[in-house]
């Protein structure tokens, strides 16, 4: 369950709204991030849903989520990125000599990952190992999976595998992963490798890292954003709808309650 008295509620998803400094302590976190994008998929896909949910930490990764959260209930909370995440705790583990393990991707890019942190955070040992690309995996990649990890017991074990398998098999098996901290972060392996190019840090302060990502990759992304934004935009509205609904119901109630307690 999440830790839900750090959080803002969107949907039934309770985002984290704190820095990143103060995540909470626990025997063992799981950290997802969701967007407007997986907000969409989410919700055709109940087990990518119910994976978001039960996160630990589920970091508001999207302006349009951020909007979202301040326009259903007013608060305003920061976005936090996976790369974010994936940099924060990198300087953390290097200040304290810890381990971190990078599941996913593909040899030549874990290679890259590995080289670079090395150079960057030379106090930090390092694991890799990257899963065969299919749809689902067996018994067998399972078990090769958790063998790699646990042998190693990172400290922090980074899971880059795409959305929505990764918070799926994360949350799926928790309990079987030797690692203190559990990060879903998708494209930040390719991020630091520099096998994709983030978007320069001025499209991000403006809110624009999306346009910056749809314009380096057009013909990837564009229904991510072109598409999905505008059904993320119908989700949202109709969610608004329901909350007035639902206030306009309760609020007559509280009033005839206060009435009686003046009389």
């Amino acid at each position: 369950m999440s830790l839900n008295n750090q959080y803002d509620n969107i949907s039934g998803y309770h985002l984290y709204s704190e820095p990143l400094n103060v995540l909470p302590v626990k025997p063992k976190l799981l950290v997802n991030t969701i967007n407007q994008y997986s907000y969409c998929i989410a919700n055709q896909d109940p087990e990518f849903k119910r994976s978001l949910q039960e996160s630990d930490i589920l970091l508001p990764d999207g302006i349009g989520v951020v909007m979202a959260t301040r326009f259903l209930t007013g608060k305003t909370v920061k976005k936090i990125a996976g790369a974010d995440l994936h940099l924060y705790l990198l300087k953390s583990l290097n200040e304290r000599n810890g381990k971190c393990f990078y599941l996913g991707a593909t040899t030549q890019t874990l290679d890259k990952i590995k080289a670079k942190v090395a150079i960057e955070y030379p106090n930090i040992k390092v694991e890799t190992y990257s899963p065969p690309f299919k749809k689902e995996f067996s018994v067998s990649d399972n078990n090769k999976m958790f063998e790699a990890v646990n042998s190693f017991k990172p400290d922090v074990l980074f899971v880059g595998m795409t959305a929505p398998k990764q918070e799926v098999w994360a949350t799926k098996n928790k309990g079987a992963l030797d690692a203190k901290l559990i990060c879903s972060i998708g494209a930040v392996f390719d991020f630091y490798a520099g096998t994709i190019k983030r978007p320069n840090k001025i499209w991000i302060k403006l809110g624009l890292e999306w346009l910056g990502r749809l314009t380096s990759e057009p013909m990837r992304l564009w229904k991510r954003y072109l598409y999905f934004g505008p059904v993320f935009a119908g989700l949202i509205l109709k969610e608004k709808f329901k909350l007035m609904l639902v206030r306009s119901a309760i609020e007559p109630i509280y009033m005839i309650k206060a009435l009686r307690s003046a009389a």
